[in-house]
C-alpha cells in the first residue's frame, strides 16, 4: 500500500507546481524593475537581461510540460527534475546579476529562493548541491561582472523639495517587500505540503494495521468455526431426538422449537464465516428492495429474541429503492440490536427511513445510558461494557462494515433516558444499476 503512494500523493509533482508560480513572480518583479530604471535613465543591458528572464520563462515551460506529460502517463515527478530546474534558475540568475552590478545588485538575495525551495523540497545531498552552486556563484560575482552605478533617484515630495533615492536602497527596500510576501505564501504552502504528505502517510499506515488486525480475526474467526461445527450439529442431533420423545409436551416443545431455531442460526452463522468474502458479494448479488432487507433482518432478529418487544417505524410511501443483499450489513444491523436489547430486554425501538441517496436508521433502548469512559472507548476492539458476557466486537466490527460503504455510526444517550444509535448509510454502493 505503501509502494503506491507517490501515485496518490507526490509531493515532488506540487513543489513543481509552486516553483512554476514562485518563478513567475520573480520574472514579474525583475521585468518591473527594469522597466522602470530604463524609463530613470538608469544604464542598464536590456538585451541579455531580457535572455535571463527569457530563460526563466523557458524553464518554466519545460517544468510545465513535464507535469502534463507526467500526469497523462501516470508517472511521478522525481527529485532529480527539481533539483535541475533549480539548478537551471541559479545560472538565469548568475548571468542576470553578471550583467548588472554583480554582488552590489540588491536583488542578490534571490539566489536565497532556489536554496530554501531545496532545503524545504529535496534530499540533503541535493540541498547542499544548491547551496554550494549558490555560494560559488555569489563568491564569483564579487570578481567577475558589469559594474552598474548607484545612481540616485530625484523624487518630489508634495511638489517643492526633491529627495534624493540610492537606487541601490530602493533596491533593497524592494528586495525584502518581494521576499517577505513569497516567503510568506510560497515556502509556507511548501510546508503546508508536506505536512499534509506526514498525515496521508500516517493515514495508510492506520489503514494497514487496521486490515491485519481484521485479518487476525478472521483467521480466530475461521478457527473458531471449524471448532464449534461438531457439537452444533450434535446439539442438532440432540434437540431433534428430544422433539420426538417428548411429542406430548407443548410446552417442552415450545422450548425445544426455540433451541433449534437457535442451533440453526449457530451454524448458519457459522457457515458465513468460512464463505470467503468475494463468494458471499457474489452471492449477494441480486437485488432486493430495501423495507424487505430490513424486514428480513428484522425478522431474523426476532426468531432469536422472540422475549423483547421491537417496536419497529418504517416509511409508508410507495419509494423502495432496490439494493444488494450484503449479509455483513445485516449483521451489522443485528450487532446493534443485540446490543440494545441487553441494555434493554423488555422493549426497544427501531427507526428506519431512506431517501434516494441514503439510508438512516435509529435504535433506541430503555437501559442505563453510555458513561464518559464507554463512550470514549466504544468501538475499540475487545472493549466491553457487559462485564464477563461480551467480547466486545459488536460495535466495532458494525463500524468496519459500515466503513465499507461510507457508513456512518453514532451512540448517543438519549435526552429521556437511554441509548440512541444512528446509522447513516449512502446508497449509491448498494444500488442495483438499473
Amino acid at each position: 500500500m505503501l509502494a503506491n503512494q507517490p501515485s496518490l500523493f507526490n509531493a515532488t509533482r506540487l513543489n513543481m507546481q509552486r516553483l512554476i508560480m514562485l518563478r513567475s513572480v520573480v520574472m514579474v518583479c525583475l521585468s518591473l524593475v527594469i522597466f522602470i530604471l530604463r524609463q530613470t535613465s538608469v544604464p542598464l543591458p536590456v538585451l541579455p537581461l531580457s535572455l535571463a528572464i527569457v530563460a526563466l520563462g523557458l524553464f518554466s515551460l519545460v517544468a510545465w510540460w513535464r507535469l502534463k506529460h507526467t500526469q497523462q502517463t501516470h508517472q511521478a515527478i522525481t527529485q532529480q527534475e527539481l533539483l535541475l530546474q533549480l539548478l537551471g534558475d541559479i545560472a538565469a540568475l548568475s548571468v542576470l546579476f553578471y550583467f548588472s552590478g554583480g554582488y552590489s545588485n540588491p536583488f542578490i538575495w534571490m539566489y536565497l529562493l532556489p536554496v530554501t525551495v531545496a532545503a524545504v523540497a529535496l534530499r540533503a545531498a541535493y540541498a547542499w548541491a544548491v547551496a554550494s552552486l549558490s555560494i560559488t556563484c555569489y563568491t564569483l560575482l564579487m570578481f567577475y561582472h558589469v559594474p552598474l552605478s548607484h545612481l540616485h533617484l530625484h523624487a518630489h515630495v508634495d511638489g517643492q523639495s526633491a529627495v534624493q533615492l540610492d537606487i541601490h536602497l530602493v533596491g533593497m527596500w524592494i528586495g525584502f517587500v518581494v521576499s517577505s510576501i513569497i516567503v510568506a505564501i510560497f515556502i509556507a504552502r511548501i510546508g503546508q505540503n508536506l505536512r499534509d504528505y506526514d498525515k496521508t502517510i500516517a493515514a495508510v499506515r492506520e489503514k494497514a494495521l487496521e486490515s491485519e488486525r481484521m485479518l487476525a480475526l478472521g483467521t480466530l474467526a475461521t478457527s473458531a468455526a471449524h471448532e464449534l461445527g461438531t457439537p452444533l450439529a450434535t446439539m442438532a442431533v440432540v434437540s431433534k431426538e428430544l422433539s420426538q420423545e417428548y411429542a406430548s409436551q407443548p410446552e417442552l416443545l415450545k422450548q425445544l422449537e426455540i433451541l433449534q431455531k437457535q442451533v440453526s442460526r449457530c451454524k448458519e452463522i457459522l457457515s458465513s464465516i468460512t464463505r470467503n468474502a468475494g463468494q458471499t458479494r457474489a452471492e449477494s448479488g441480486h437485488g432486493l428492495p430495501i423495507s424487505e432487507f430490513i424486514l428480513e433482518a428484522i425478522q431474523r432478529w426476532r426468531d432469536t429474541r422472540p422475549a423483547t418487544e421491537l417496536l419497529v417505524t418504517m416509511p409508508s410511501s410507495g419509494f423502495d429503492p432496490m439494493i444488494l443483499i450484503d449479509r455483513t450489513l445485516t449483521q451489522a444491523i443485528l450487532n446493534l440490536l443485540d446490543n440494545a436489547a441487553d441494555e434493554s430486554p423488555e422493549r426497544i425501538v427501531f427507526e428506519a427511513d431512506w431517501t434516494e441517496k441514503l439510508l438512516t436508521i435509529q435504535i433506541r433502548d430503555f437501559g442505563r445510558g453510555l458513561s464518559t469512559e464507554t463512550k470514549r472507548q466504544l468501538g475499540t476492539p475487545f472493549f466491553t461494557s457487559k462485564n464477563e458476557e461480551g467480547m466486545g466486537l459488536g460495535v466495532y466490527l458494525t463500524q468496519t462494515t459500515l466503513a465499507r460503504y461510507d457508513g456512518e455510526l453514532s451512540l448517543n444517550n438519549h435526552a429521556e433516558g437511554g441509548v440512541l444509535t444512528s446509522v447513516k448509510l449512502p446508497l449509491a454502493k448498494l444500488k442495483v444499476a438499473q
